[in-house]
């Protein structure tokens, strides 16, 4: 979407925002950590790791305990800044052109941040990282972030890694000392403490413990000890660090005397990424089992929500937006329909007359989704896998019954509701990309990563061949750098919307550039791969920079 019919469009969605009547409005920290299971907290019986500040949150606030999300990340990160399902937002899977969330859609820190907060990510985005998509063209007013799906992938500098990375600061790289998570934390607390007199959104979103499982080995040796396999030494390693980090938050929250009128909340985005402790649920990430979807939800928050409460109706990921914004005391104002509702009845202990409700989530990898694959409907009682698996989850929360041939008319049921919605989410826009765009004062040069490359070729390995989808914004002279690393000598091609270019380049040489290219304005698709022989490989990043 061109940014002046977007600001137009944010224009008219902050213009009837309302403001709860009281004193201040509440302050809101929103934790979600990367590949963190149910089972992953002491809260949730784990017996080897010790989690007292996560579980702290829970105990002292509001526990969801039938809490879903999607099987993997970009598509749970989606649905929390939205409130829709993420088939609607464009993202549809993690890697390759397909976790790019569209720009017009409307994000928590957009409505919040009209509505005179200070907003604040802290972490991992996963939903695009080029102008439009990035986390502070999306309502983010301070930004500290790593690019892709975490650090050390393919859209990561090279040789970055969790120790002493390179990040994003406000869209431009920065070399940090320190561990990553720590960083995260401590350019939360900074936030925190420079906005203490007035409201802020807090997104705080650790990429920790997704893999590469790095972490000091201080932090692993306590877990081998146990007689833990080695990743999940690592893995416990990690969330003991996110623990210990999330308790000097908490304390620093105290000590500013924020508590009070401070909403925490805590969640994971989907089930762990390999097997361990996970509180007897089936399955893991990636799986629309319970082991890959159900994840712990806390909410904490002295001043409204009496604590020590467990709520057992369902709620999802959808239902954060609504939920946050009815306690902030802002309306949402126009815009695309949501599919969450407000969780804050359920949060005060008032949700009597609580409706009836079926929540759903896929995923596969592809470009678009396939009805029928990897799909999940879920009421209060069963559960609906494929179409065809069904489960009683109060008489069998792991999942080991398939029931569905003694019910058939619930099948027929669910397998009804469920192609309404897919035939629902899917006509909401599509599923082309969205389009990034190059050229514009907002981010020049832009680099182009393996992240966000599509096509049946493109991966993450050497002989990945690729394309983006860009949209020239301007037209003019442009400089145009293809990096690789190292390699056999060639010639290095460049094409974008009918106009080829070529040139050789040397055995070893890790980058060739084109210079004074004039590029056409539109939309188009950008390749750039260098041809040894019969043999054609894509390179790791293009930069487009407009001179």
């Amino acid at each position: 979407m061109p940014a002046v019919t977007r600001r137009q469009l944010l224009g008219a969605v902050a213009a009837p925002l309302v403001a709860q009547t009281r004193a201040r409005r509440p302050n809101v920290i929103l934790i979600i950590s990367d590949d963190q299971g149910y089972g992953d907290l002491s809260l949730h019986g784990n017996p080897h790791l010790k989690t007292p500040n996560l579980d702290r949150i829970g105990r002292e606030g509001v526990q969801f305990t039938q809490f879903q999300v999607c099987p993997v990340c970009s598509p749970t990160r989606s649905s929390l800044m939205t409130g829709r399902y993420n088939y609607r937002t464009g993202v549809v899977d993690t890697y390759l052109g397909r976790s790019m969330m569209h720009p017009d859609e409307v994000t928590l820190p957009e409505i919040l941040g009209r509505a005179g907060y200070r907003t604040g990510i802290f972490g991992k985005w996963h939903l695009g990282d080029n102008y439009p998509l990035r986390s502070i063209d999306q309502g983010f007013q301070e930004s500290v972030v790593c690019t892709g799906g975490g650090l050390t992938q393919p859209s990561d500098p090279p040789g970055n890694t969790y120790f002493d990375p390179l990040l994003k600061h406000n869209g431009q790289w920065r070399k940090y000392k320190g561990y990553c998570t720590d960083i995260f934390f401590e350019a939360a607390a900074r936030f925190i403490e420079e906005n203490r007199a007035r409201p802020f959104f807090t997104y705080l979103a650790t990429n920790a413990p997704h893999d590469p499982l790095q972490i000091d080995e201080a932090y692993v040796t306590p877990f081998r000890a146990m007689g833990l396999d080695d990743a999940t030494a690592k893995t416990y390693g990690m969330v003991k660090n996110i623990d210990d980090n999330a308790g000097r938050l908490l304390d620093q929250v105290t000590k500013l005397g924020l508590e009070r009128d401070t909403l925490v909340m805590f969640l994971t985005d989907n089930g762990p990424q390999r097997q361990r402790y996970n509180a007897g649920m089936r399955g893991r990430k990636g799986t629309v089992y319970q082991g890959g979807i159900r994840v712990p939800c806390f909410a904490r928050w002295p001043e409204t929500l009496a604590p020590g409460r467990a709520v057992p109706n369902i709620a999802a990921h959808i239902d954060l937006l609504p939920t946050l914004l009815e306690a902030c005391g802002v309306e949402r104002g126009e815009g695309p329909p949501l599919d969450g509702r407000s969780l804050m009845p359920l949060l005060r202990g008032d949700g009597a007359g609580w409706p009836e409700r079926t929540l759903y989530t896929q995923w596969h990898r592809g470009d678009e989704p396939q009805l029928y694959r990897a799909c999940a409907a879920r009421t209060q009682r069963y559960k609906l896998l494929d179409g065809k698996e069904l489960y009683d989850l109060l008489e069998d929360p792991g999942e080991q019954r398939d029931i569905g041939a003694a019910h058939p008319a619930i099948v027929a049921r669910m397998r009804e509701g469920y192609e309404r919605w897919f035939q629902d989410v899917s006509t909401s826009r599509g599923y082309a990309p969205p389009r990034i765009q190059l050229g514009t004062p907002h981010e020049n040069p832009v680099t182009l990563t393996r992240q966000d490359w599509r096509g049946p070729r493109a991966s993450w390995d050497g002989d990945g061949l690729g394309h983006w989808e860009v949209e020239v914004a301007a037209a003019g002279a442009y400089e145009v750098t293809l990096r690789r690393p190292g390699g056999d000598a060639g010639i290095a091609h460049f094409q974008l919307s009918g106009a080829a270019h070529r040139q050789p380049v040397p055995k070893g040489a890790g980058e060739v550039r084109f210079n004074g290219l004039k590029l056409k304005p539109g939309p188009g698709k950008l390749e750039a791969f260098v041809q040894t022989g019969e043999t054609t490989r894509g390179v790791h990043y293009v930069d487009v920079r407009k001179s």
